[in-house]
């Protein structure tokens, strides 16, 4: 842990800290409130000011309709003021949007605290993964991820909630974990930073693969099946990239891949959900696992990495093959054991 945050650990306890949260979508306002819950004082820095503006009349109508927001979050479009005098900051800006936003606030970012991601993707044009870009971007700051399954709605209702925090510094993860857990927000630590970022965002590709079987009204065996093996393709890739098998059995893997793809809460599984119906895509919510499918049908090819049900929903959002063609090239394919992995 740096010096920076190591005198942050040392003042107030576990709670106390001044927590900016970059971000005033659904994810960025439900993870503000929930640090208020912890006891830290938020600064939530939204480009929008309409947005803004709501969270001060304690709304947020366009990303978590019907959702009363607590007083006490600072709401602004001033990214200086945001970061000014901050102890942490969490960046919720969607995976694609991650570079730009920390360009933006590299000026103003505080050295050593530390930064935690709570997007979840594969950068579309580098196959960087979003700690690898804060790295690169901010680099005197230490790195972070929260992951978990997660719906914005129940965390901003304070609704029971099980999440992990994960640091390649060991100490920094469980400092961190205690610090942002709360009533209904319990938070496990972890030092596999690789394996919780790489759990997040494969379970997106994944869930718009459970979506695209239902819409097409192919079946709960189907559904079933295919999540199933989807979790052997997120294993082959997470252990080419040196991800712990135990970490993706955990929450930032299995667990949210389980909860993404059975419910239309998740935008990922909606998204499918519209492909496999033949519905009209445009003015859907952003789904990250759009972009992450194309690079990781990139990474996995061009790594050997058999990974059939990812290049199927890259072809898919492409437009190359349907739905239903995707499946019967799945059904097709040559048969082996269950654990010839």
């Amino acid at each position: 842990m740096t010096d920076r945050a190591m005198k942050s650990a040392g003042t107030g306890g576990k709670g106390g800290w001044h927590v900016t949260v970059l971000g005033g979508g659904a994810w960025g306002t439900a993870l503000a409130l929930a640090m208020l819950r912890a006891g830290h004082s938020v600064r939530l820095f939204a480009r929008d000011p309409e947005t803004v503006a709501a969270i001060g009349r304690g709304e947020n109508p366009r990303y978590l309709p019907g959702i009363a927001i607590a007083p006490g979050i600072e709401a602004t479009s001033d990214i200086e003021a945001a970061l000014t005098g901050s102890d942490c900051v969490l960046a919720v800006t969607p995976a694609q949007a991650l570079r730009t936003t920390l360009a933006s606030a590299r000026d103003h970012m505080p050295a050593g605290i530390p930064l935690v991601l709570c997007a979840k993707g594969i950068e579309r044009d580098t196959g960087a993964l979003l700690s690898a870009i804060a790295a690169e971007i901010l680099p005197p700051n230490p790195v972070a991820a929260l992951s978990g399954p997660s719906f914005a709605s129940d965390v901003a209702r304070g609704l029971p909630t099980a999440v992990v925090v994960a640091a390649g510094d060991e100490t920094l993860a469980a400092d961190l974990a205690a610090r942002f857990s709360a009533e209904n927000l319990r938070c496990y630590s972890s030092d596999d930073l690789i394996g919780v970022e790489i759990g997040g965002a494969l379970k997106n590709v994944f869930a718009i693969a459970a979506g695209a079987v239902t819409g097409a009204g192919l079946g709960a065996s189907a559904q079933a099946a295919m999540v199933t093996r989807g979790f052997v393709e997120l294993r082959r890739i997470g252990a080419a990239f040196g991800a712990r098998p135990e970490t993706l059995m955990g929450l930032s893997g299995l667990g949210d891949l389980l909860l993404t793809c059975a419910s239309s809460q998740s935008r990922n599984f909606a998204y499918g959900l519209a492909l496999g119906q033949g519905k009209a895509l445009s003015g859907l919510p952003l789904a990250e696992g759009v972009p992450t499918a194309a690079i990781a049908a990139r990474i996995a090819a061009e790594r050997g990495i058999d990974a059939p049900i990812i290049a199927a929903v890259a072809a898919i959002i492409e437009g190359t093959i349907t739905v239903q063609q995707a499946v019967t090239a799945l059904m097709t394919r040559p048969l082996k054991t269950e654990t010839n992995d």
